[in-house]
């Protein structure tokens, strides 16, 4: 997604997270439930950002901003097992508090890594590929492998996201960026990695699922460079220039298939997705999207964008809390599984 606007601008813990995550080959199965809150199905792990986790790199998150990752919870009557938030190269550093406090809830971390300043637009002379493959990042780039490994928890890292737009600054073909860099850019990132041993990372590389941007092939790093291959996309009805009222379906079906080709051996994570209430079916779109993802059992993870920005792309209905809740009885029901 865009960038946000200027406006905004324990070990033991960590050991029994990495054991509940051990049980699963991609990112882990779902924390157990409390109360009514609904399990979710043995293959998806459901994981939300809010607005507090999206604002990170303005405003550290504290613990108590994951007071909105259970009301979504409580909205959709699911525990989540991933906790998603933003962290740029500017501006973050890497909180282990923040890990932990994720850990406490028997959850998964993911991190949408960005290498800009979020707050200059995708034109950065500071942030270019050529910058990062030529090592001028190696100082951060070590920090954040150093720390990650400290957590000793499975980190999930999504890295460089929808590369294949033109959004940001590592996206080819704007900034200075030529062809083929992106792919050195994200092997140098990840040989730091590799010889910090952070091998508790799992890799996310995540376009964007969006009518107009195709995947590009030549920007997959290869299958010794990423762990799980994700998705952004959504459906914006008429709210915004780029929408247009479309399913689940029509917007990640064609990429999906991509990925199938692309990565045969690796799961798939929906790695940004909402729909907006106004304009449509926000609740039966929810629905539709549970039963393409009962036909997709190579999916394993998805990620609701439950937070304003740009249009409200929450779920705030009672109705449209059920319908998620039905869909993961529909996925529990026709058994799809890895």
């Amino acid at each position: 997604m865009p960038k946000l606007p200027q406006r905004t601008r324990g070990l033991a813990l960590a050991l029994a997270t990495a054991a509940v995550l051990a049980a699963t080959v991609s990112v882990g199965a779902p924390a157990a439930s409390a109360g009514a809150r609904h399990r979710a199905a043995p293959r998806l792990a459901v994981g939300v950002t809010t607005w507090d986790l999206a604002i990170n790199s303005t405003r550290p998150w504290q613990r108590g901003d994951l007071r909105q990752v259970r009301a979504f919870e409580r909205l959709v009557h699911t525990r989540a097992s991933i906790v998603m938030w933003y962290a740029d190269w500017a501006h973050a550093r890497p909180e282990l508090e923040q890990l932990r406090a994720v850990a406490a809830r028997g959850d998964i971390p993911e991190i949408t890594w960005e290498p800009w300043n979020y707050l200059a637009g995708p034109h950065q002379s500071r942030f270019t590929l050529a910058s990062i493959i030529a090592g001028r990042h190696d100082v951060l780039i070590r920090r954040w492998a150093r720390a990650l490994r400290r957590y000793r928890g499975r980190v999930l890292l999504r890295f460089a996201q929808e590369m294949n737009s033109t959004t940001y600054p590592w996206c080819e073909g704007i900034n200075g960026n030529r062809p083929g860099q992106f792919v050195k850019a994200w092997r140098h990132v990840h040989a730091i990695f590799a010889r910090a041993h952070a091998t508790n990372v799992r890799w996310i590389w995540s376009p964007v699922a969006r009518g107009g941007v195709p995947l590009n092939p030549s920007q997959y790093p290869g299958e010794r460079y990423v762990d799980i291959v994700g998705l952004s996309g959504f459906n914006a009805g008429r709210v915004l220039h780029w929408g247009g009222w479309r399913s689940f379906a029509a917007i990640f079906g064609p990429a999906v298939a991509t990925l199938r080709r692309l990565a045969p051996t690796k799961p798939i994570q929906i790695s940004e997705v909402a729909s907006v209430s106004v304009g449509g079916d926000q609740a039966r779109w929810i629905r539709a999207m549970f039963a393409y993802l009962a036909t997709q059992p190579r999916i394993t993870s998805l990620v609701w964008f439950d937070l304003q920005k740009q249009t409200d792309w929450r779920i705030t209905s009672r109705r449209s809390g059920q319908a998620f809740a039905a869909g993961l009885r529909l996925l529990a029901k026709h058994g799809a599984g890895a």
